[in-house]
């Protein structure tokens, strides 16, 4: 299967760098390159690419709208939408999040951070590397030991002592290969961990169930 992907930037030098890179893919074509989120909206819904890489600041529409009119929760058929961004403050992460984003990088990654994140996001699943999940994903956590947890609609099912460790290594930035070998279990056992987790919290990938466990302070618990 080839991989569409829609590349959104202001500028023309980062739209080419990632052109060149994901094109080099033998799996991977990209469809189209815009410079404005507005353009990447309709542009997307025209072409229905398998992924959408946008950045955050653009002209007439920003990179976190576009993330909502294409994946947000009101969407029917949402799109597949990966965040690379030089920034990243805390109110980003928080509405990228919120709007449906299913991976998150920063502009200063590798070639192949680029490439996985991208087949990633294709194939249903995120990536956020350990340096970003600590630089951004952290900042939703309580500042303080005593500040409570920021409010949360609660599981449908509580969490097994199990899927809760699994839910801390994602966070952290942990891979399955890593959270298995960390957990002594197989990744087959921690992808299952992770899809009854999804169902219980209603999320729909581990960006999301990151998110909430960084929200919740679960990270920080012992």
């Amino acid at each position: 299967m080839t991989i569409r992907v829609l590349i959104a930037d202001d500028q023309e030098m980062m739209r080419s760098a990632f052109r060149m890179i994901l094109d080099s893919q033998p799996d991977m074509r990209v469809v189209a390159t815009v410079g404005d989120g507005e353009a990447a909206v309709d542009q997307a819904r025209g072409l229905r690419p398998d992924v959408c890489l946008l950045d955050i600041r653009m002209p007439r529409l920003d990179g976190l709208e576009a993330t909502r009119l294409l994946a947000g929760p009101d969407v029917r058929d949402p799109l597949n939408v990966v965040i690379a961004t030089t920034f990243d403050l805390d109110e980003y992460v928080y509405r990228a999040l919120r709007n449906g984003a299913c991976g998150f990088l920063l502009k200063d990654m590798s070639p192949a951070l680029l490439v996985e994140a991208v087949r990633a996001a294709a194939n249903g699943m995120s990536l956020i590397s350990p340096t970003v999940t600590v630089r951004l994903l952290s900042h939703l956590a309580p500042q303080r030991t005593d500040e409570p947890a920021a409010p949360e609609q609660a599981p449908i099912e509580p969490l097994t002592e199990r899927e809760l460790a699994v839910v801390k290594l994602v966070a952290q930035g942990r891979t399955n290969e890593e959270a298995a070998a960390e957990l002594y279990v197989t990744q087959a056992t921690v992808k299952t961990h992770l899809a009854n987790v999804q169902r219980k919290l209603g999320v729909r990938n581990r960006v999301e169930v990151a998110a909430w466990a960084w929200r919740t302070g679960i990270c920080q618990a012992g």
